[in-house]
């Protein structure tokens, strides 16, 4: 469905973004195979496929003005991201449990970079994908907490499904962040192209799926 929709941004940068898509799949199956098996590996593999896909997206897409001093152009922020990933990744053998709470931690970092951008940019349909993607990635948060931290009491209700509805949440509030920042590379890097943030299949529908749409295509250069 994102490729589809965003067939315009496709036209400019095709590896990241299916890339992207492609480290959502296996986050997908490697959900499933935890879910299924309820096995360390598999939560191990659950995991770090999020924190693979959060990685490439930072290393494609993080803003170049946000880049620290010491980190000069896009190739050094690539493998400096590389290198902190391979050593998370090491790190997640040592100590699993931190990595639940160091993938939040990063959620509240990307909600803190939209709300920056948004500030910047007087569009409506991006004010609405951010404020979109903030509530859903609430709710998100809330049934993992209350999962995490009042499981016995869940299952004293006899409902134990909040973990599954963190899933569902967390893809629909991603699907936002993504949008946005498909959107803000463009804005940014190729201004002249006139991006826009649209919604399919119309922008009078509540729960309308947010795109990029390319109004001045250009070559990129």
């Amino acid at each position: 469905m994102m490729l589809w929709l965003n067939t315009d941004y496709i036209g400019y940068r095709p590896v990241p973004i299916r890339g992207f898509v492609i480290l959502q799949l296996f986050i997908g199956v490697f959900s499933f195979y935890f879910h299924m098996t309820l096995s360390y590996a598999g939560q191990l593999l659950d995991e770090l496929s999020i924190l693979w896909t959060l990685c490439v997206s930072y290393g494609f897409w993080f803003p170049i003005r946000y880049f620290p001093s010491f980190i000069k152009n896009r190739e050094q922020f690539l493998t400096f991201v590389a290198t902190v990933t391979v050593t998370s990744t090491l790190m997640s053998f040592v100590k699993p449990a931190l990595n639940a709470y160091i993938l939040n931690c990063v959620a509240f970092h990307l909600l803190y970079l939209a709300y920056v951008e948004v500030r910047r940019c007087s569009s409506q349909a991006v004010s609405r994908a951010a404020w979109t993607m903030t509530f859903w990635w609430v709710i998100a948060i809330s049934c993992w907490l209350v999962d995490k931290f009042f499981c016995g009491f869940c299952q004293r209700l006899n409902f134990c499904y909040l973990h599954s509805f963190w899933h569902v949440f967390i893809n629909i509030a991603l699907l936002h962040c993504i949008t946005l920042i498909l959107f803000f590379d463009i804005q940014y890097d190729l201004p002249s192209s006139e991006p826009s943030m649209e919604y399919w299949p119309s922008s009078r529908f509540p729960f309308a799926l947010p795109y990029v749409k390319i109004q001045k295509p250009l070559k990129w250069c």
